[in-house]
């Protein structure tokens, strides 16, 4: 029988608190091994609150999970980060940039379809959402709604809880086009005024696709947008020296 470990953590006054998680004995070998104090204490919280297995908990290690939701905070909120995990809050809460879907076998120098990038994640579907963050639940794939004798599909809708939203994912395998910010803009108008009960929160929309430019969502979206996102993904592991660069350049 796995033993549980126990930590030590820091609040923001600097004063000691001990912890004592339920994580297993060869969850805290390899956290033991994770140099960064604040690193470590974020994923210790994490395998915790989200029930990682030792496998899983690697996996999140090795995609830079802590590296991809750092980017662009500020040491205050990458302290509180560490000391409470990731806490959705609002819309951009949700995002990581890039996904990392190495375990769907895709390679990065294969040709694949949209379609077969859709049905790899659906035969993925319980680690895709692990990968896309907590409180969701799948709601449907190619689903389908018409307006003015159209119709329309919606890649992948799913719910979170935490943010009580509709999400809606609309797959690109190549780089992303204003055209399809302006499409996730009308699913999203759609969502929010025909599906969305009067009780939900916006409906957000995120287009992954395998290259972007911020420049052109930027441009594109208001300035004021917490709705309509963009994110890229990666269908092979990077190294954790790319994520740390990563944060590095994001985080001067």
């Amino acid at each position: 029988m796995e033993e549980n470990s126990s930590t030590v953590l820091r609040n923001f006054d600097n004063e000691l608190i001990i912890n004592f998680l339920p994580i297993s004995w060869s969850h805290y070998l390899f956290l033991m091994r994770i140099k960064d104090e604040t690193e470590r204490q974020f994923y210790e919280i994490e395998a915790f609150q989200n029930g990682w297995t030792l496998k899983e908990l690697e996996r999140q290690f090795n995609t830079g999970l802590f590296e991809r939701l750092s980017v662009g905070k500020n040491k205050k909120e990458i302290m509180r980060l560490a000391q409470h995990g990731q806490i959705v809050e609002k819309p951009a809460d949700l995002l990581k940039d890039p996904l990392i879907l190495d375990f769907l076998g895709l390679e990065s120098s294969s040709r694949y379809s949209e379609t077969e990038l859709e049905t790899a994640i659906i035969n993925q579907i319980e680690k895709f959402m692990l990968e896309m963050g907590k409180g969701f639940f799948f709601g449907g794939r190619q689903v389908r709604f018409s307006f003015n004798e159209e119709h329309y599909f919606v890649d992948l809708v799913f719910y979170n809880r935490f943010l009580k939203c509709f999400v809606l994912l609309d797959l690109k395998i190549g780089k992303l086009k204003h055209q399809d910010l302006g499409q996730m803009q009308m699913y999203v108008n759609y969502y929010d005024r025909f599906i969305k009960q009067p009780d939900e929160n916006n409906t957000i929309g995120i287009i992954l696709c395998k290259t972007k430019e911020n420049a052109i969502v930027e441009i594109t979206l208001p300035k004021d947008n917490d709705q309509i996102f963009a994110s890229q993904y990666e269908t092979i592991l990077p190294s954790k020296q790319q994520f740390q660069e990563l944060l590095k350049q994001n985080n001067p």
